[in-house]
């Protein structure tokens, strides 16, 4: 037996005999074809119009294997969209499933995944069962929904990581054996080379070497990013040799990096299970720099790769195609004969071409079907009117459909109504028929493709049932902040997975001491402290909530969560969405916004947040105790949100409620503040207080105002108490510190357009809002560039002067 051999049986079981190595080194091969056929065939697919666009994991087989290996069950993928070799190869993904994704099959015993929402190689593990409850994540294989955009796995991957740490070192977390095995799973995260050059993945790689944690980090580098090659990517043109400041140190400190070829199988299997297993002992970070890879098919099927890539280059990779180096390194050891492989590659070939017809059956019979169901209720019906030979022609068109997908027979079904004779008695209950037959389609597609934006379980939100605050005689008045320290409080006993992090969180308890005192009481591992890294603290939400704790991911500034938005919109807010309900996570981010001083303290930029982020809930308190019943709240539910503090609030007076922790803010119901029979005044966060002070000085003018809190924009009154309002005084005013046709045509879209409550008013409804650009600074910065109280005092007045201009004359101008 050759030393390689020896080496690689002993890195994988000291026990294995050579007749099962054998055994396992054919049952890799076997899989590497399959995969490597799967490209092929699924780039024809698309090449004639039964898919729509694919992307493919060719020339990454042997590496993805050779990782495989060491995934057990309870660990966690967040990857890169070409790993379709490793789902194989752990067990996680069928033939069948991949055609399945890249056909777009929204049956979920079908396409898991997805159900359809994404293209394919785009991977998740369903969680959750159907109820929304959690599933055992130790006994089975995990993988977090995967994201399209470059580096948007790595910000989630560093909260799996984290989070066996947590499960690790806090033995209050041993009990939910649900979650993890006293931290014992490792995160495997993969990356393209080119990718390496976003910021995520430098934030990521620098957190994860702070916080010590059992992260597997590969970066597959094939020396490309679509046409552009490295040298333009990659100082040295080489991650692992630009991220040798990291490598472990003699304190232990830093990472284990690891260097091997893309085609290079025992040296790959050796690799990663040696570094694997010193990252799920030791819990330390590893790099799996895996070089010389190749991508046989190109990018994509938006491109060839033969434009950009030399003669030279394309020939290097056909002989250096890690398949082929496989099958050499197989014949050179004397494993099996060739005619032995030859097998294993038809017979692989053979099942990629059968698992395609029975996906490609499973996609289309259905749809044929409904096409045929539509076309024969049109045919039963016979009119001699002139519409009628409309109506043939889109039929007749219909039929002529080689693949038709859903589309065609809803837009079909909806020209025909058009066309239907609305005298002729034969062809009325066809129009009813069609009718009906249009309003099940439609209602089924949007369980298909618009469900489970957000929480469908007994858990969301809008089931959480409210509780009024509770006040004694003797209940004090503190500063703001104490409500929402003294309610944390409650919160961080009442539930042992809770915690929270970020900058100056833990040991200084929050830059506005609303975590007073919290680390000492619940220590370091639960009240954290973080380096400056928004888009890595949410990630670490993201990925601590995915492994079922719930974590409180602390942004210092409302101004700053733009650095961590695209996480945000593109991870967080989709991730309900794009599992169709097979993950969750329910992560708080917690921020604090509106009037300060200056461009980056004082913003408010809702308006680029709502319209990007919908999916995660967003509320804007006015004072912190409807911010801590916010919290309480939301720790009941199992959806993300996003709460904004009024960073003007924590030293303001408040009556300290008794029941802490249990009272609880309805989301989407506003707070009337102030009855009035003239005009709404719709506003929330800060803006409430200059509101407050504007309705005292309009009643000084004998104008009784409604003022109404919204107090969180997602979800938006969804009871329509603004309406109720508008009803009684026909007039209506929208105002925030958000930028013109900000929030505030938001909030008018929903109480016009959505609850129709144009047709009540008697008067044009108004905005107001801040200035075009961002706050000044200084006291006058804020007054001159954010709406104040006489601002708003000014556009009510003027609004009823319209009505009734002797009652009141113009006061600043002729």
């Amino acid at each position: 037996m050759s030393e390689t051999i020896k080496e690689n049986m002993e890195a994988k079981d000291d026990n294995l005999s050579y007749e099962d190595f054998t055994s396992e080194v054919l049952e890799d091969y076997r899989i590497a074809n399959i995969s490597r056929q799967l490209s092929i065939l699924g780039r024809k697919e698309v090449l004639t119009g039964k898919a729509k666009f694919g992307i493919f994991g060719d020339g990454k087989e042997i590496a993805q294997i050779a990782m495989a290996k060491s995934f057990r069950k309870g660990d966690w993928r967040s990857g890169y969209y070409r790993d379709q070799t490793f789902m194989l190869a752990a067990g996680m993904l069928t033939p069948e499933e991949f055609f399945a994704q890249l056909f777009g099959e929204t049956q979920l015993d079908k396409n898991p995944a997805n159900g359809g929402r994404l293209m394919n190689n785009h991977y998740a593990s369903r969680s959750l069962n159907e109820d929304g409850s959690w599933k055992n994540l130790t006994e089975q294989k995990n993988s977090s929904a995967d994201i399209s955009p470059t580096a948007g796995q790595m910000p989630r991957l560093l909260g799996l990581a984290y989070a066996s740490k947590l499960f690790r070192e806090n033995k209050e977390l041993h009990q939910f054996t649900n979650f993890s095995i006293e931290g014992n799973e490792v995160a495997f995260g993969t990356i393209g080379d080119s990718s390496t050059s976003e910021g995520h993945f430098w934030e990521t790689i620098n957190a994860a070497g702070v916080l010590k944690v059992p992260m597997a980090m590969s970066v597959w580098d094939d020396g490309w990013g679509i046409s552009v090659p490295n040298k333009y990517q990659t100082t040295k043109q080489n991650i692992s040799e630009v991220l040798k400041g990291f490598e472990q140190d003699e304190k232990g400190d830093g990472y284990l990096i690891y260097k091997a070829k893309g085609w290079d199988y025992p040296a790959l299997c050796k690799m990663y299970a040696e570094g694997v297993e010193l990252c799920r002992r030791d819990h330390v970070p590893v790099l799996f720099h895996v070089s010389e890879m190749t991508q046989p098919l190109g990018h994509s099927t938006s491109g060839s790769h033969e434009r950009y890539k030399s003669k030279e280059r394309l020939e290097w990779e056909t002989n250096f195609d890690p398949i082929k180096k496989m099958r050499e390194w197989i014949l050179s050891m004397e494993l099996i004969e060739s005619e032995k492989l030859d097998e294993i590659e038809k017979e692989a070939i053979d099942i990629v071409k059968k698992a395609r017809q029975t996906a490609w059956k499973s996609f289309a019979d259905p749809i044929k079907k409904e096409r045929d169901e539509l076309i024969t209720l049109v045919e039963n019906a016979g009119c001699n009117c002139k519409k009628t030979d409309r109506i043939n022609n889109i039929t007749s068109g219909l039929k002529k459909v080689i693949h038709p997908v859903r589309k065609d027979n809803v837009s079909a079904a909806k020209k025909i109504l058009r066309h239907i004779c609305s005298t002729c008695e034969s062809f009325k209950p066809l129009k009813s028929q069609l009718q009906v037959w249009l309003k099940s389609t439609i209602d089924e597609n949007h369980e298909r493709y618009s469900s489970h934006l957000y929480s469908e379980t007994e858990l969301k939100v809008g089931n959480i049932k409210p509780v009024a605050p509770v006040y004694g005689e003797n209940s004090k008045m503190v500063n703001g902040r104490e409500v929402l320290r003294d309610n944390f409080d409650k919160l961080f006993t009442k539930y042992p997975l809770l915690l929270t992090f970020g900058e100056d969180t833990g040991f200084i308890g929050g830059v506005n001491q609303s975590l007073e005192g919290m680390q000492e009481k619940f220590g370091e591992l639960r009240v954290t402290d973080t380096g400056i890294r928004e888009a890595t603290i949410l990630g670490q939400g993201i990925g601590l909530a995915l492994r079922g704790l719930r974590p409180i991911a602390e942004i210092q500034y409302f101004d700053y969560l733009l650095y961590a938005l695209q996480t945000m919109s593109d991870d967080l807010a989709t991730m309900q969405y794009r599992t169709k309900g097979g993950q969750k996570s329910p992560v708080i981010i917690r921020t604090r916004g509106h009037r300060l001083e200056g461009i980056w303290h004082s913003g408010s930029p809702l308006s680029m947040v709502i319209n990007s982020i919908r999916g995660v809930h967003v509320c804007v308190p006015r004072n912190m105790t409807v911010a801590a019943g916010l919290y309480n709240s939301l720790l009941e539910s199992d959806e993300p949100a996003l709460v904004i503090e009024p960073l003007n609030g924590y030293r303001l007076k408040e009556k300290l409620p008794e029941n802490l922790g249990e009272f609880k803010t309805p989301l989407g119901v506003p707070e009337v503040l102030n009855e009035g029979s003239d005009i709404t005044l719709v506003t929330y966060g800060s803006c409430v207080r200059i509101a407050e002070d504007a309705v005292k000085q309009l009643k000084d003018f004998d104008i009784s105002v409604e003022l109404i809190d919204v107090q969180t924009l997602l979800p938006f009154d969804v009871n329509q108490r603004i309406l109720e309002s508008v009803k009684k005084t026909n007039r209506i005013v929208f105002f925030d510190e958000d930028v013109p046709g900000g929030a505030t045509a938001f909030m008018m879209q929903k109480v016009l357009e959505d609850q129709k409550a144009y047709f009540h008013l008697d008067s044009e409804p108004r905005t107001i809002t801040a200035k075009d650009h961002r706050p000044a600074y200084g006291t006058d910065g804020d007054y001159f560039s954010n709406p104040n109280a006489e601002d708003v005092f000014e556009v009510i007045y003027d609004i009823m002067r319209e009505s009734n201009p002797n009652k009141f004359p113009s006061i600043y101008t002729e």
